[in-house]
C-alpha cells in the first residue's frame, strides 16, 4: 500500500500534481484512483447542453455543426467560431487567433470540450476551450498531447473536474495511475466476506470503474465499492462501539422511593407504550457498568423530553448529576421553564424529596452565574440545564453522571467530548434529535450509537393540517391565511407567523454574523436571484397595521436581549400575546399548547425538515393545528414541490428521506459525523439499506474478533485512508 501513498508528483509532474492537489484535493496515487467518473458517455449518445448553467465548468460530448472564421474589423486578428450540438440544444465555441484551429475543428467530427460557460449576445459559449476529439487517430488537443486512444472503449468516462484541469486529461492521470500502480492495490474485504456475495476483488474493480467496456463491467464495480464504502466505515464505527463498552462507568440503578417515583405518581397522564419501553431501555443502559451511548429519536411532540427527564431523576435519585445541553438560550430557557413546571416542589432543592434544577447560559449575570456554579460544584444542583456555557473551563461538577444532548446536529463532537470530561469517569449519553432519520442514515451516522425510535404521539396531542398558499398566484389565498390567523384569536387561540431573517440588520452596526437559529435556512432552497427573504421586524409592523390591526404582536428572535427573549415567551406562554412573529429560534424545544396556528413566510427558503420541525410547535393541546405555507415559487418548480410534500404528510420520517434525496448526502453525514470521512462516492444511504445493514454485522463480528485489524492488514491500511489523524482523535472522543 506504501506505492499508493506516494505524492501525486511523482506520476504526473509537479504542474499537473498541483492542479489535482488545488482544485480536487487529491494528493496521493490512491486519492486519484479513487476519483471515480462521474458519469459515462457512450459514442452517439450526445451530452445534453441545454441544461448548462452560467459559469459552471463543464465537460461536454458534442458534434462539431459549423465553423466560421471571423475576421476582426478595423485591426488584425480573427474570431474562430464553433458551433457544436447534441441535437437538441448548441453551444458555440470561440477561439481568439487561432484560425488554424480549423484543419482538425471540422464540421462532423465529435469531441470533448471544456471550459467555463459564458454568455455573448445572449448565446451560451466556451471561450478558448480545452478540447479532445474522438474522431481522429491523432490530435494534439489543444496541446494536451493526448490521443484518442485512450477513448477507444465504447463508454468514455467524464470526471468531476476542475477550471484547471478537464476531464480528459483527468483520465490521462488515472490511466497512468492504473497502469503503474494497480498491482499495489491491496484487498481489504475478507475472503470470505467476499466469496459469500460474489464480489470481484478491489484491483480488478478500480479497473473496470476507470474503463468498462460496458453496463455489465460497470455494476460489478460499483457493488464491489459500495461494499468497500459500507463495511470500512462500519468498521470504524464497531471499533468506536467497542472502545466505549470497555469504558467503566458509574452505575446508576433505578432506586425505589426517590424523585422518579414520586414524579411518575404526579403525572397527569398515562406514559405512552413507546415512552415505556425506551424508559426501561435507557434505565438498564444506566445501570450497567459502562457508559450508555443512546440516540433517542422521534417524532415532533412524541415526548423525548419526558423520556430524558425520567432518565436524569434515575440518576439523581443514585446520588449522580445530570445536564441538559441545548444549542440555544430560547431553548435552554424553555426547557429550564417546562422541566421545573412537571417537576412542581420536587425541583426545589433543599425540600423532602427535592433537587435543585439550575440553569446556566452566556449571558447570565455574574452572581447568578457564581451561585450556579457553585451549586454545580458541591452537588446541590441535581439538574443542570444550558447552552455552551456548560462546556467553559471554570464549569466543575461533583459527580456528573448523564449528559442529555439535545438536537445533536448543532454539537460538535469536541463540544460533547468537553462536557463529558467533567465527570472524572466517563458519564452516560443520551443524545435526543427530533428530525427523524432513515434507518440506513441512522447506521452510518449514527453507528457508534444504539439507537431508540418514539413513534407514538401522546394521548390527546391534535392533527395538523398542512396547506400552501401560494401568494402570487392567488393574493386572495394569502389574505384567508390572515382571517384564519384572526379566527384562531377570536377562538381564544395562538399564533406563530415565521420569516427567514430579523430584517434590523442595516440597524445594527456592531453585527458580524448571524446566529445560528437565525441564518436563512439554505437546505434544498432554490439558488436564484429573487427580492431578499421577508423579515420578522418588517413582517410583524405590516401585520400590526395591516389584516391583524388590533390583535396584541410581537417579535421574537435571536438579536434580543435574553432577559427580552424570556420575558416574550412567558407572556406569550401566559396568552398575553396574540400572535409571535419569529425567526427559526422557534423550531425546537418550544411548548405553548394554546398556539393552533402557524403561517410561514417564504416557506420555500427553509428546508424540509425545519418546515416540519417549526409545524410541530402547533396542534400540541387539544385543539386541532393549522400550517399555511405562503411562497411565491411558481406550480411545478422544484421549491414548490417541496411544500406540497411537507403539506402533503405529517409522517417526518417520509419527509427526511425526501429532505435527504434533495441534498447531497455528504452533507448529511458531515453534519453529524464529523470524524467520519463523508464523501461516499459510490455508497447510498437511502438506496442502499441492505448492503449497509449486513456490513454493519460483518464489522461488528470481525471487529470483536479481532481488534486491532492485526491480522486484517490491508484492511486496516484502507481505514487509516478513511479516518485521519485528526478525525480518529474526534472517533476517540465522540
Amino acid at each position: 500500500m506504501a506505492a499508493l501513498d506516494e505524492p501525486l508528483t511523482k506520476l504526473v509532474g509537479p504542474r499537473t500534481a498541483k492542479a489535482l492537489a488545488d482544485g480536487l484535493k487529491l494528493h496521493t496515487v490512491a486519492d486519484l484512483l479513487h476519483h471515480y467518473p462521474r458519469r459515462y458517455a457512450e459514442r452517439g449518445q450526445l451530452t445534453s447542453l441545454d441544461e448548462l448553467e452560467i459559469d459552471e465548468h463543464v465537460t461536454v460530448l458534442a458534434r462539431i455543426e459549423k465553423v466560421t472564421l471571423i475576421p476582426f474589423r478595423g485591426r488584425k486578428g480573427d474570431r474562430l467560431e464553433v458551433i457544436v450540438t447534441d441535437g437538441r440544444g448548441r453551444l458555440t465555441l470561440v477561439f481568439f487567433n487561432q484560425g488554424w484551429r480549423q484543419k482538425e475543428l471540422r464540421p462532423g467530427a465529435q469531441g470533448l470540450f471544456a471550459g467555463k460557460v459564458g454568455v455573448f449576445n445572449r448565446s451560451r459559449q466556451l471561450a478558448s476551450p480545452d478540447y479532445q476529439l474522438l474522431d481522429q487517430e491523432d490530435s494534439d488537443s489543444g496541446d494536451q498531447g493526448a490521443t484518442a486512444a485512450q477513448f477507444a472503449g465504447r463508454l468514455i468516462p467524464v470526471y468531476p473536474a476542475s477550471s484547471q484541469l478537464p476531464s480528459w486529461k483527468l483520465a490521462l492521470a488515472v490511466q497512468t495511475a492504473l497502469d503503474k500502480h494497480l498491482s499495489d492495490v491491496g484487498e481489504p474485504l475478507p475472503p470470505e466476506l467476499r466469496a459469500e456475495r460474489g464480489l470481484i476483488g478491489l484491483a480488478e474493480a478500480l479497473e473496470l470503474i476507470h474503463r468498462p467496456r460496458n453496463q455489465a463491467e460497470l455494476e460489478q464495480a460499483r457493488e464491489r465499492l459500495r461494499w468497500d464504502e459500507a463495511f470500512v466505515l462500519q468498521i470504524a464505527l464497531a471499533q468506536r462501539r467497542l472502545a466505549a463498552a470497555a469504558l467503566p462507568a458509574k452505575p446508576r440503578p433505578v432506586r425505589g422511593g426517590g424523585l422518579l417515583e414520586a414524579f411518575d405518581a404526579k403525572l397527569p397522564f398515562t406514559l405512552t407504550e413507546g415512552q415505556q419501553k425506551v424508559g426501561q431501555d435507557v434505565f438498564a443502559d444506566l445501570a450497567g457498568e459502562h457508559p450508555m451511548h443512546r440516540l433517542l429519536q422521534g417524532e415532533v411532540g412524541s415526548g423525548k423530553t419526558l423520556v430524558a427527564l425520567r432518565a436524569m431523576l434515575a440518576v439523581v435519585d443514585a446520588g449522580g448529576q445530570a445536564v441538559l445541553l441545548a444549542p440555544t438560550e430560547v431553548l435552554a430557557q424553555q426547557h429550564h421553564r417546562s422541566i421545573v413546571e412537571m417537576m412542581g416542589d420536587l425541583a426545589l432543592g433543599g425540600m423532602l424529596g427535592g433537587t435543585k434544577v439550575v440553569l446556566l447560559t452566556g449571558s447570565m449575570g455574574v452572581p447568578a452565574r457564581r451561585q450556579v456554579m457553585l451549586d454545580m460544584a458541591s452537588g446541590d444542583a441535581g439538574i443542570a440545564i444550558g447552552t455552551h456555557a456548560l462546556i467553559e473551563d471554570k464549569v466543575q461538577f461533583q459527580d456528573l453522571g448523564l449528559v442529555v444532548v439535545d438536537e445533536q446536529h448543532r454539537f460538535g463532537v469536541e463540544q460533547r467530548d468537553a462536557l463529558r470530561a467533567k465527570g472524572g469517569q466517563p458519564p452516560h449519553l443520551l443524545v435526543m434529535t427530533a428530525t427523524p432519520i432513515p434507518r440506513t442514515v441512522a447506521m452510518t451516522v449514527f453507528g457508534d450509537l444504539e439507537t431508540s425510535v418514539l413513534d407514538q404521539l401522546p394521548a390527546g396531542r391534535s392533527p395538523i393540517s398542512s396547506h400552501v398558499v401560494p401568494a402570487l398566484e392567488k393574493p386572495n389565498f394569502l389574505a384567508r391565511a390572515w382571517e384564519r390567523v384572526r379566527e384562531e384569536v377570536a377562538k381564544g387561540h395562538q399564533a406563530y407567523v415565521v420569516c427567514p431573517r430579523i430584517g434590523d440588520e442595516e440597524e445594527d452596526p456592531k453585527k458580524k454574523r448571524k446566529p445560528a437559529e437565525e441564518e436563512v435556512a439554505d437546505a434544498g432552497a432554490d439558488s436564484d436571484e429573487r427580492r431578499p427573504p421577508l423579515a420578522v421586524v418588517a413582517t410583524a409592523e405590516m401585520l400590526a397595521k395591516g389584516p391583524l390591526a388590533g390583535l396584541r404582536v410581537e417579535i421574537l428572535h435571536g438579536r434580543l436581549a435574553p432577559e427580552a427573549k424570556d420575558e416574550v415567551m412567558r407572556r406569550f406562554a401566559a396568552g398575553q400575546v396574540d400572535v409571535l412573529v419569529a425567526t427559526t429560534v422557534i423550531e425546537v424545544g418550544v411548548n405553548v399548547p394554546n398556539s393552533t396556528a402557524m403561517v410561514i413566510m417564504d416557506a420555500d427558503r427553509f428546508g424540509v425538515s425545519q418546515l416540519h420541525q417549526l409545524r410541530g410547535r402547533v396542534g400540541r393541546g387539544t385543539a386541532p393545528g393549522l400550517c399555511l405555507l405562503v411562497s411565491e415559487m411558481p406550480a411545478g418548480s422544484a421549491a414548490r414541490a417541496r411544500l406540497d410534500a411537507v403539506a402533503g404528510t405529517l409522517d417526518g420520517f417520509a419527509l427526511s428521506r425526501i429532505d435527504l434525496e434533495q441534498r447531497r448526502e455528504g452533507d448529511v453525514l458531515g453534519q453529524a459525523q464529523s470524524g467520519v470521512r463523508s464523501s461516499l462516492k459510490v455508497l447510498s444511504v437511502l438506496d442502499d439499506e441492505e448492503v449497509i445493514a449486513e456490513a454493519r454485522e460483518a464489522a461488528a463480528r470481525l471487529v470483536a474478533d479481532d481488534p486491532e485489524l492485526t491480522h486484517h492488514q490491508d484492511l486496516r491500511a484502507e481505514l487509516a485512508g478513511l479516518v485521519d489523524e485528526e478525525r480518529a482523535a474526534y472517533l476517540e472522543k465522540g
